[in-house]
């Protein structure tokens, strides 16, 4: 914070967004658009920008390729904004430079793994209505979490009661396993599939000969219907 306030001094004198305020100090760019009433991401960012701050907004989805054309981007401030989307590739581009991503203090409930996992930047996602399951098991394992504020993803909604209102961690800690649940779950579903297509053949099959030994009594009823040759001889 006391960096982005000495930026403040220093003027930038290329093309800038109309909401935000940009600064240089020492070659670092950095583009501020802090509590500017934003709903979206602005489209017209400098691709030199190397800090970005869109915290303090109203911004709702974080789209793909959002910041793709910011190949210089290492931190990236979206915390508290009303965030509830983010698409799987939105951060792509930035994520071999990112160094820093908070998206704490948002409403994000889930989000694609794939979105966070590319990223090699230390991320900040606490104070969300987290809805714990698999996918943010995943993230809070593989992912580079900022340890100050991992204590502060609680589960806002779960698949049972009893986590809800707990650090995900603290869930994680005493033995739960979403992922596990979800592939019983796909298993079960797996199994039911099987059984009723295992059904429709047995079903399919009893028909077919049942039609077949049918049509095979009406054969044999009519051969005995016809005059026998014996007959036409006498």
């Amino acid at each position: 914070q006391a960096f982005f306030c000495l930026l403040l001094c220093i003027p930038w004198g290329s093309s800038c967004p109309p909401s935000c305020q940009c600064m240089e100090t020492a070659g670092a760019k950095a583009v501020l658009c802090s509590s500017r009433h934003l709903v979206e991401i602005p489209k017209d960012i400098p691709k030199d920008a190397v800090f970005l701050k869109l915290d303090t907004n109203s911004i709702t989805r974080i789209p793909s390729n959002a910041f793709r054309h910011l190949s210089h981007l290492e931190e990236l401030d979206l915390s508290r904004n009303a965030i509830e989307k983010i698409d799987r590739a939105a951060f792509k581009g930035v994520a071999a430079g990112l160094r820093t991503l908070d998206l704490s203090s948002n409403r994000i409930r889930s989000i694609p793994k794939e979105a966070l996992l590319a990223l090699n930047a230390k991320l900040r996602l606490a104070n969300n209505p987290w809805h714990c399951e698999c996918a943010l098991q995943e993230v809070l394992w593989e992912a580079r979490l900022d340890p100050d504020s991992v204590q502060d993803i609680t589960c806002h909604t779960a698949p049972r009661e009893e986590y809800v209102g707990k650090p995900l961690l603290q869930v994680l800690d005493a033995g739960v396993n979403f992922c596990s649940v979800r592939q019983r779950t796909t298993d079960v579903a797996m199994f039911i599939t099987m059984f009723g297509w295992f059904t429709m053949v047995i079903v399919y099959v009893i028909c077919y000969v049942r039609h077949n030994r049918e049509d095979t009594c009406k054969h044999v009823e009519y051969l005995k219907s016809l005059p026998s040759t014996q007959g036409h001889a006498e």
